[in-house]
């Protein structure tokens, strides 16, 4: 498979390791096109993937372009590429809050695919949410599945509205999670733990919680109940939480996102 990056940003070297651990390409039919010199340099020696500042060579003969860009930049890239995709090339995008008509209309192309990932996939533990056009092949779904898979775990959705969802929660997911680590260190602290103590058993707990709960065929709020003995310390702290509306605060977050992400998106 030859592959083209548009963009060398943190998610797209991402996706370019990913790709190269998994033999799904090799580093002679990769290609890099950034516009900072020492970005290219820096992909170009760790990588050993061919570099370049000029787009427009860099999709030539390729099966798979990859824009990496920050949003701020797609209509400059996109201005410049409008009409030089030739099919059977897939456009994967995972510029955010970049609809697909968007692209589609900009490019002057259709078989385009839009993805949600998420900021563990730095390591090969993340959750990507994808949809395309109905004009995609089913060997560019492969494609894209596979590209993604390396990643970590992927999901495609008929439905792109479904992206500004899985935004709100895979994709600002990773916050939250950081949040309420840094929350319950905090709280580990006050009662009289060192940081370092502190922080070892919050990462552990939360790892092991999620390990435990992949793990199990149990639903989250039987593993809730199961660690909960009556009028125990579980117990005496899920209820403080219960006064402080917890689980309607989650809601109203995810919410949150939500709308913005559709906003953005407008």
């Amino acid at each position: 498979m030859k592959i083209t990056f548009i963009g060398g940003g943190n998610m797209g070297e991402a996706m370019l390791a990913a790709i190269l651990a998994r033999g799904l390409s090799s580093k002679g039919a990769i290609t890099v096109s950034d516009i900072s010199e020492s970005r290219r340099e820096y992909l170009e020696q760790k990588y050993g993937v061919s570099v370049t500042s000029d787009n427009h060579e860099a999709i030539g003969g390729v099966d798979v372009v990859i824009l990496a860009i920050k949003p701020q930049q797609l209509a400059e890239v996109m201005a410049g590429l409008n009409e030089e995709f030739r099919s059977p090339q897939l456009v994967l995008s995972i510029i955010a809050g970049a609809r697909i008509d968007t692209l589609c209309q900009g490019l002057g192309y259709r078989q385009i695919v839009r993805v949600m990932p998420n900021a563990p996939a730095q390591i090969g533990e993340g959750m990507s949410v994808w949809a395309d056009t109905a004009e995609v092949t089913r060997e560019q779904r492969e494609w894209a599945g596979s590209i993604l898979g390396a990643m970590g775990k992927e999901i495609y959705v008929d439905d792109e509205k479904c992206i500004d969802m899985a935004t709100a929660v895979s994709g600002s997911g990773p916050a939250y999670v950081f949040l309420f680590t840094e929350a319950l260190t905090s709280a580990a602290m006050h009662i009289g733990l060192s940081y370092e103590i502190a922080q070892e058993l919050v990462q552990q707990t939360v790892l092991g919680s999620a390990h435990f709960m992949q793990r199990s065929d149990k639903l989250p709020a039987e593993l809730r109940r199961m660690v909960t003995s009556p009028g125990g310390t579980t117990a005496e702290a899920l209820a403080e939480l219960e006064k402080g509306q917890f689980a309607e605060l989650i809601k109203q977050a995810v919410t949150a996102a939500y709308n913005r992400a559709k906003e953005l998106g407008s």
